[in-house]
This record gives structure tokens, sequence and C-alpha cells, in this order.
């Protein structure tokens, strides 16, 4: 009855059931795109002259179109792409591929690991505990994300000839302790991985150059995914907190930032390199361990980010020097 209520209601949300379930798949890119920013934004999408980082995320969605791309997002694909960069000890090892649900062999894995689609965001499966997975709810989360193209969500061209698979990943946790609402002054950022499990940091990278990053604070949920809520710092490339929000509450402690960051730095240039746009998303196990989580060119689809003041919005606009319109 809430999800009824809310699809009446709530026009983004009913916006995104409806392209769910292909309503706008007639649509153009173009046109698709200026309604979706529209629904979700409540602005008018200029193309011509975009400046927002928002606007512009949808200018490359439509013109910077490279078949590299594709590879780059496949979550199979994307490791040898990785490791032919900057090698494979940066690589989460993978210890299966399949083609569908009930091809996966759970007796062949490890008490813990991670099930994820290559072509989608959010088709993931957490086990902590083999024997306490809930093969049901598995099967329904990646059946459903396997049926689905990505693409139509936000019209993000690099998925659109991504091949549907399934794929499982070692588990990768710090996590020691259950979330504590005890606060001190300060903390690290190993410390937060005790109680929070892994942290995120997503670098924003521009023609090769890291400009900023979001340290993603208790990302990971229970076994069907991402938490739906978590926090996010952001911070300039030498590690200061910048004066801004992004969609997400800051982390109500100051944090103490890994002394690897200047290569995690290092890692997401080399991988960005001739790109005009591109989030890196790498973790920091330890200072000596840093594995890359995976290559996103649209952060939030450019639909969903939500910059606190909005002048943000325009400063990492200015970081987007927009190539060239290329189709191949």
């Amino acid at each position: 009855m809430n999800k009824y209520i809310k699809f009446l209601f709530d026009k983004k949300f009913r916006f995104g059931i409806q392209t769910a379930r292909g309503k706008y798949n007639h649509l153009s890119d173009e046109e698709f795109l200026h309604k979706a920013y529209r629904i979700n934004v409540g602005k008018k999408l200029n193309l011509d002259n975009p400046k927002t980082y928002n606007e512009k995320l949808q200018w490359l969605k439509l013109y910077n179109r490279k078949t590299e791309y594709t590879a780059m997002v496949d979550k199979f694909e994307a490791k040898k792409h990785v490791a032919d960069k900057i090698g494979e000890e940066y690589i989460i090892p993978t210890l299966g591929v399949w083609d569908k649900f009930d091809a996966i062999d759970f007796s062949i894995l490890p008490n813990q690991f991670v099930l994820k689609c290559t072509h989608n965001s959010g088709g993931l499966v957490i086990c902590r505990n083999k024997n306490e997975l809930n093969l049901v709810a598995a099967r329904k989360k990646i059946e459903t994300s396997l049926a689905r193209n990505y693409f139509w969500q936000g019209r993000e061209w690099p998925y659109k000839n991504v091949k549907p698979r399934i794929i499982a990943e070692e588990y990768i946790s710090t996590s020691e302790n259950d979330i504590s609402n005890e606060l001190v002054k300060d903390t690290s950022c190993f410390e937060l991985q005790n109680k929070y499990g892994l942290l995120d940091y997503k670098f924003m990278c521009f023609d090769g150059k890291v400009k900023a990053f979001f340290l993603d604070i208790g990302v990971i949920g229970d076994s069907t995914g991402h938490a739906e809520n978590y926090y996010r710092n952001v911070y300039d490339r030498e590690g200061t907190l910048l004066p801004c929000k992004e969609t997400r509450e800051n982390y109500p402690q100051n944090i103490t930032l890994p002394s690897c960051l200047p290569k995690m730095i290092e890692i997401a240039e080399k991988l960005s390199a001739g790109i005009p746009h591109i989030r890196v998303d790498l973790y920091c196990i330890s200072e000596t361990n840093i594995k890359v989580g995976e290559l996103t060119f649209f952060h939030g689809s450019g639909l969903s980010n939500i910059f606190v003041p909005s002048e943000w919005d325009y400063k990492f606009g200015e970081w987007i020097n927009l190539p060239q319109k290329l189709f191949t």
C-alpha cells in the first residue's frame, strides 16, 4: 500500500518504476534525458551550453561514445583492463563467472563471497556465511538484475551492449565490530573500517587528473546489497575536507586519511588517462593493500546528485572539459 501511495504522489518514484517497465524505451536518448532531467533534477536540461556537473554528464552520455568504454564498465572485462594498466595485484580475485543463477556451483565457493551482475549497478549479493545465505532472495535479486538492460534506466551508453553475467568475487572486509554510536573527537579510516566495513574511495578524475574524491562510510549493507543510508565526505586531492556535501551527510568526526592516499591518486590517474571524466573507485584494505572496485563514467547518472551548496554543481562542472562530439 505504501508503494502504491508513493507511486501516485511521488513523480520521481513513479518515473523510475515506469522507466524500469519500459514505458519510455521508445524515446530517443536525447528525448529521454530531457524528460528524466526535468523530473529528477527539477530543471530544464541545457545541452547546447551545459554548465553544471549534472548537465555535462548528460552531454557526455550522448556525445562521448567510445567502444572501449563498454569493457571498462563490464565488471568482468574491466578486471583485464585494470590489470593491463596497473597490474593484477590491484584486482579483487574472481571466483567464477556464469550466465545464469542455476549454473552457480555453490559447493565450490568459500564460506564468504560476493555475487555481482557484470552489466549493471546494484545487482549485488553479499554472502558472509554460506550456511545462512537466503538462496531464494539471492536468486530473485540476481535474476531480476539479469533480466534488465541497465542502459534504459539512465541511457548510460557504455552499458548498452554489456553481456549480462554473474561473477563471484572474494569477500574482502576488515570489519571486526558492530556499528557503534559512541563518537570521539577524531578517528582514522581504519578504525571506521573496523566498525562499518570497507570504506569506498571514489576518485573524481578529469582528463586524467584527480580533482576531488568522495569517502563513503557505512555503504556495505545486508546480503541484498548496499545500505540505503550512509555517510559521504568530499575532499580535495590533498585530503582536505571541502565545505560542501554531495547527496549524503558528512561523517560527524574528523577522519585521519591513510598515508597511501598519494598512491591511490596515482592509480586513479593512470586508470583515467585520456578520459574527459570518470570515477575510479578504490578500496584501501591496508596501507599496502589497495584494490580497484569499479570504473564509473556517470556518477549518480547525473540525475540523483545533490550538491550543497548548489554552486559546487557548477564547480565540478567546470572541471569537465567537453571533447569533440564522438560516436563509435
